[in-house]
């Protein structure tokens, strides 16, 4: 079967909603007439099988309704959350983003000359999960280098049910569409996310109960994780931000970082996590097969950085180039080709259609971003067509529209922007044959490579005198 984001027919018909009241768009007038214009009308989520037994009777920021999940978090998104102090959140990215440099050359060494093999996926795992776990509750999941030394058994735990989580929460349920299934009985789907929901809150509950204890003894405001600022909230309103509320925050991040979230613990680290590494590996495989760009990368680092330090985030409003190539990225190869689904909250109209209260709304992002009536040769990898205008209106919706965008894009841009740059400025890269990198899309919530991507690297000669000391 097919992913539901090539649903290519019913994105362009015109036939009015029928049976479910679902209303799938893939215009960019009726995505700003729906999001924008009537916005108040499409705040709420519907509540899916997923964001019922994987986001605590959808009580997550992604799934919970607008006045429970905008109202209450929108001053203070999770994903600008930077642990005291002096945003050391900037530190821990840049400190995981030198082990990856160190594993990577450490890897090289074992050839006195030339490229040597790598996987890049893990690699990028190993990056995110670290990052978001040490800001979210001040420890990582690797012992070392992804390619050496792998996860520990807490982290096979959380990569495990991550990847369970995002292949599960991609299934379509009939019931979501069909509500008078739900009398027949519990289905297949639902007796797997019931489980999944369980082994979820096992891990959770042991990271805010692990932090907790601490609370108790460090006193130090410089070792704060983002949990502890949840706990601190619980003391002063124990009613309100219960354990469910801040293990809903920290799933979210894992899950959807894209979007990398404040309402649930689930959020935070399931959001980022994913998302941020699917779209690395996706510009990594667009530049090995567009030896130009990245050539052209290089040459905008080399102007802007040079080779005697290492990229840093200040850096990255400077690589505009390099800013591009995740907008191009982001626009063939959308982490999110289906936006989350809203929920009309009173009758109203989308199309010349009346769409009564109750119905589902989902945006089919991939289908606009490839649809040649809005873009220039749409199937073609051309960062440099954001210089000329392109993608400056509701045409390209990476990170979603209106008041429920994603919280973590800026976060989300920022750390894949220093891994690739880092990557780029710090080691030669190309394929390992003259075929070009298979970009076949995977199965998924957020379309991952159906192929991991193999990569031949060496570390650059003008960079010799820095990474040996990483």
């Amino acid at each position: 079967m097919s992913p539901r984001h090539r649903s290519r027919p019913l994105a362009t018909s015109s036939s009015p909603p029928r049976s479910r009241l679902l209303l799938v768009i893939s215009s960019p007038a009726t995505v700003e007439e729906c999001l924008a214009t009537h916005n108040l009308s499409f705040l709420n989520r519907p509540l899916l099988f997923s964001g019922k037994h994987l986001h605590y009777d959808g009580t997550s920021f992604v799934v919970a309704p607008y006045g429970l999940a905008g109202a209450t978090f929108a001053p203070s998104p999770p994903f600008s959350y930077c642990p005291r102090p002096a945003c050391p959140g900037l530190h821990i990215r840049a400190a995981n983003v030198r082990s990856l440099l160190r594993g990577l050359f450490l890897h090289s060494c074992s050839e006195e000359c030339g490229f040597v093999p790598v996987s890049m996926r893990p690699s990028f795992t190993e990056l995110m999960l670290n990052t978001l776990l040490e800001m979210i509750v001040g420890k990582k999941c690797y012992g070392g280098s992804a390619a050496t030394e792998g996860l520990d058994e807490e982290g096979k735990g959380f990569a495990s049910v991550i990847k369970e989580a995002f292949r599960l929460s991609s299934a379509a349920s009939p019931e979501d569409f069909l509500p008078f299934l739900k009398w027949i009985g519990v289905n297949g789907l639902e007796k797997q996310l019931i489980r999944l929901g369980k082994e979820i809150d096992v891990l959770l509950q042991g990271m805010v109960d692990e932090r907790r204890e601490g609370t108790r003894t460090e006193r130090n405001d410089a070792k704060k994780t983002l949990v502890d600022d949840m706990l601190s909230l619980q003391e002063e309103d124990p009613q309100y931000y219960t354990d469910n509320i801040i293990k809903g925050m920290i799933s979210l991040s894992l899950l959807w970082m894209k979007r990398i979230i404040y309402r649930s613990a689930s959020i935070l680290i399931f959001a980022g996590f994913d998302t941020s590494s699917v779209t690395m590996e996706w510009a990594m495989s667009l530049l090995l097969n567009h030896p130009e760009a990245l050539k052209m990368v290089h040459d905008e680092i080399e102007t802007h950085v040079g080779h005697q330090r290492l990229v840093i985030d200040s850096d990255l409003p400077q690589l505009r180039y390099l800013n591009n190539v995740i907008r191009e990225t982001l626009r063939l190869l959308p982490p999110g080709p289906l936006l989350v689904p809203r929920e009309s909250t009173m009758d109203c109209s989308a199309g010349g259609f009346h769409v009564p209260r109750g119905a589902m709304l989902m945006v089919n992002a991939y289908k606009m971003h490839r649809d040649p009536a809005l873009w220039t040769d749409p199937a073609e990898f051309k960062p440099e067509r954001f210089e000329s205008g392109e993608g400056e209106g509701y045409e390209y919706v990476p990170f979603g529209v209106g008041r429920r965008r994603c919280p973590g894009e800026a976060m989300a841009m920022k750390a894949v922007g220093l891994v690739l740059a880092s990557l780029v400025q710090c080691f030669e890269w190309k394929r390992l044959g003259e075929e070009e990198v298979d970009l076949s899309e995977g199965e998924g919530l957020s379309m991952p490579k159906a192929i991991p991507l193999e990569v031949l690297c060496k570390p650059r000669q003008a960079m010799m005198d820095i990474l040996p000391l990483l």
